[in-house]
């Protein structure tokens, strides 16, 4: 369909103003009120000990996330694009089911879970804490972030068919070795983007991990927790947009990083 000159020109309006009022109006109030008292205030403010054992953490996550999202998802995506099997409807359902359900009632499943008086609740009694600790926001990430990985991985295999994986194998290639000579390399930049989306996702996870997290500072305070602890149980609003501006850039920067990646790979397809 093609559409006449003031007709383009409105739909543009429309779609910058969408995007002014919506994203760029906010965020131009958050840094401004970031850095209305200073750069050097900014920086004491995103460098208390609170705030960086925030990031600490926000990144012990992220580290702990990624290696066993790329270990399953991988797996996982195998499973999907080359297994024939009952239940594959089943599976993929599953893996696309923290894009449906609210990272809210996750948090409450997982309380259920490993609480007290929950299923396997009894695992404290060995020492193990797991709600209200590292273990419980960990198992959080890792269920909110687990279908990127696979998502992106899967269409990948299914592109690329099976004909240099049999090759392979009447050459007599180990399923280990055509992996890693055949598989890895077609599927690294599909792998890379889920990388890069989960790290994201990781990032800014609120929801779910706030119900498993005791949010006390320094121990189980991630970025997103010490925004919402500093605006509205310190009712310091200059240091939450200061860490809130902290965590746009850490988010910005992942944004870029996909963006080089999805150009690298859309050149190299």
């Amino acid at each position: 369909m093609k559409l006449s000159r003031p007709a383009r020109i409105s739909l543009r309006a429309v779609a910058l103003g969408y995007l002014t009022v919506l994203l760029l109006v906010p965020i131009g109030v958050i840094l401004y009120r970031s850095f209305e008292h200073g750069i050097v205030a900014f920086v004491e403010s995103i460098s208390t000990p609170a705030a960086i054992s925030a990031l600490n953490l926000s990144l012990l996550i992220v580290a702990i996330v990624v290696p066993v999202n790329v270990v399953f998802g991988i797996v996982v995506a195998l499973a999907l694009a080359r297994g024939r099997f009952r239940g594959r409807g089943l599976l993929q359902a599953v893996v696309d089911l923290p894009f449906a359900v609210s990272p809210i009632v996750v948090g409450v499943a997982l309380i259920m879970l490993w609480g007290v008086n929950g299923w396997f609740g009894g695992i404290e009694s060995t020492g193990v804490k797991v709600i209200f600790g590292l273990p419980g926001m960990v198992l959080a990430t890792i269920f909110v972030t687990l279908p990127f990985v696979v998502r992106e991985v899967e269409p990948v295999l299914h592109e690329i068919g099976e004909e240099q994986e049999q090759a392979a194998a009447t050459l007599g290639a180990g399923r280990w070795q055509t992996f890693r000579r055949i598989t890895l390399p077609t599927i690294r930049w599909g792998l890379t983007y889920g990388v890069v989306l989960t790290v994201a996702r990781a990032l800014g996870e609120f929801g779910a991990v706030i119900m498993v997290s005791s949010e006390f500072p320094g121990v189980s305070q991630t970025l997103t927790l010490l925004v919402h602890a500093r605006y509205i149980d310190d009712h310091n609003a200059f240091g939450a947009y200061c860490a809130a501006t902290l965590l746009m850039g850490i988010a910005v920067v992942v944004l870029l990083l996909m963006t080089l990646l999805d150009r690298k790979r859309s050149t190299t397809s």
